[in-house]
């Protein structure tokens, strides 16, 4: 088992969260220091900085090494890759961050002022 950070369409009420509804521990928070991006306003990804003092809300799962493998990881875009970030409470979990390099490239929005998937959707007039 792995736990694992979901700030994005696995969440409860999202088209993926049916695949990890049942490994649902519940919702957190990153500690401070996580910008936050908008992949095309189809998935989130976070990237560390610690020059910044803004945390993310999300959920936290605890999935099965299998199904991450096989099931959440490829359906993942190549703009994310896994990660270790840290929660609110200072415990480490896996997370999908930037991939190396996307940051970079400057084409993805920041959305970090809105703290989190949901709050950001809203502004689009969606809600997943």
């Amino acid at each position: 088992m792995a736990r694992i950070f979901f700030n994005g369409q696995a969440m409860v009420g999202g088209p993926y969260h049916p695949s990890v509804a049942d490994a649902l521990i519940g919702p957190v928070t990153t500690a401070p220091g996580y910008r936050f991006f908008s992949i095309g306003d189809v998935c989130p990804g976070l990237h560390p900085d610690p020059a910044v003092d803004t945390a993310i809300e999300g959920e936290l799962y605890d999935v099965d090494l299998a199904h991450l493998r096989d099931v959440i990881l490829p359906g993942e875009p190549r703009e994310l890759e896994l990660g270790v970030i840290e929660l609110a409470d200072g415990s480490a979990c896996l997370s999908m961050l930037l991939s190396r390099g996307e940051l970079e490239r400057g084409v993805h929005q920041e959305i970090t002022e809105y703290g989190g998937w949901r709050a950001y959707l809203a502004t689009l007039g969606r809600t997943a």
